[in-house]
């Protein structure tokens, strides 16, 4: 099966090598961006870094993620999506390596942008393939479980800097070695791998932002959260007088919340559909932020940083799979580039925008600005519907 077939019934084998392989490519490339944002926070933190500069320096390899998007469905059409993928893989090892030797706060920015330029292509040209051979009528429990098993990479991120600390290069070569592991992991199963197809209109990824407006914006409301939450919780957490353990433990639980939620809500999504399915994971984000100043220094915080992780990052699993119910062909991936640029604004806007609301109000600035996001995605798609 392969991208040019995108429509299918119940019936139609499922390509399940295929997609291990994409799926694992992901999640191991997950295992290095969930370690990078905290492990360079607390580095920056530990240094005494302004919470705004930390936020700004976070933003770098968002605003990398962003710049690259548009190029990439060309490269992938012109030197082969595999190809593409092994080579931002050996890439992104390399920049990590030269932030580990480079300690310095603004010799990271640029180092930053680079990671986000070589890494953003693994994750667009995987997601196009894998929503390319994915049955319709099993699309939103595969991508539930996708998103789980990528959020599961991310949970292992935070999870290592435990057992490798914060200090000296270990913690760094946990994640270069992801980064090798994901072009070997390509290399591997280039074999089962469907050719990226380019049928239908052409469709630029500046065009398709018009194509889908609300959509991207409830991937930049995802992107924003997460980023928001991984790259400056830790100077949240700090504020009200947690421990650097207890925060990554806590930055972990918010991971493991996008992981172990994300099935769940699949199988929601095809109950009640992805769009009416994103409003409640809108609310409930909503609900958790005004909650997490009261629940912060109780056992409540617990669940409650859970549960905002599962919903947060639920926005980015439904708008997946709006995203394969509406596109095909040129513009599917259009689609997924413009889904990556829209994450790396989220982090370009997001981080910077916290940090200085945290700076101006006061640490209770993280949750309004996560509050006030996803409120008005939450509007938006209630007015979206009852247009409907």
């Amino acid at each position: 099966m392969t991208a040019e077939s995108t429509t299918s019934s119940p019936q139609d084998p499922v390509p399940w090598a295929a997609m291990a392989g994409i799926i694992a490519t992901v999640t191991v490339f997950a295992v290095a961006q969930g370690l990078t944002y905290p492990l360079l926070s607390l580095i920056l933190e530990r240094h005494g870094t302004p919470s705004g500069l930390i936020g700004v320096s976070a933003a770098m390899t968002p605003l990398g993620f962003a710049v690259s998007a548009p190029f990439i469905p060309v490269l992938a059409r012109k030197g082969g999506g595999a190809r593409l993928a092994i080579l931002c893989s050996v890439l992104a090892a390399a920049t990590l390596a030269a932030i580990a030797g480079t300690q310095n706060v603004w010799a990271w920015m640029p180092l930053r942008f680079l990671l986000g330029v070589f890494a953003n292509p693994l994750s667009v040209i995987s997601e196009t393939w894998l929503i390319s051979i994915t049955p319709a009528a099993r699309r939103a429990r595969i991508m539930g479980l996708y998103s789980s098993l990528v959020s599961g990479g991310f949970a292992i991120g935070p999870i290592s800097l435990g057992l490798a600390g914060t200090e000296g290069w270990a913690p760094f070569m946990v994640g270069i070695l992801a980064f090798l592991l994901c072009g070997l992991i390509v290399l591997a199963v280039v074999p089962r791998l469907p050719k990226l197809s380019y049928d239908g209109k052409a469709t630029s990824v500046g065009s398709f932002f018009a194509l889908a407006p609300l959509l991207l914006f409830a991937v930049f409301t995802a992107a924003a959260f997460e980023q928001i939450m991984v790259s400056l919780f830790a100077v949240y957490g700090a504020a009200l007088g947690s421990t650097e353990a207890q925060i990554v433990a806590l930055i972990t639980c918010f991971i493991a919340g996008n992981a172990m939620l994300q099935v769940l809500l699949g199988r929601v999504a095809e109950t009640f559909g992805a769009a009416r399915t994103m409003v409640m994971c809108a609310l409930a984000s909503l609900a958790g932020c005004l909650l997490l100043p009261l629940a912060f220094g109780s056992w409540l915080v617990w669940p409650l940083v859970f549960s905002l992780g599962g919903v947060s990052f639920g926005i980015y699993t439904l708008s997946l799979i709006r995203l394969g119910e509406r596109f095909t062909g040129q513009a599917l991936i259009a689609g997924n580039a413009a889904f990556a640029a829209m994450w790396g604004i989220g982090g370009i806007i997001g981080s910077p925008t916290a940090g200085l609301a945290m700076q101006l109000i006061g640490h209770q600035g993280l949750p309004f600005s996560l509050g006030l996001l996803c409120g008005v995605l939450a509007l938006l798609q209630i007015r979206a519907q009852w247009r409907r």
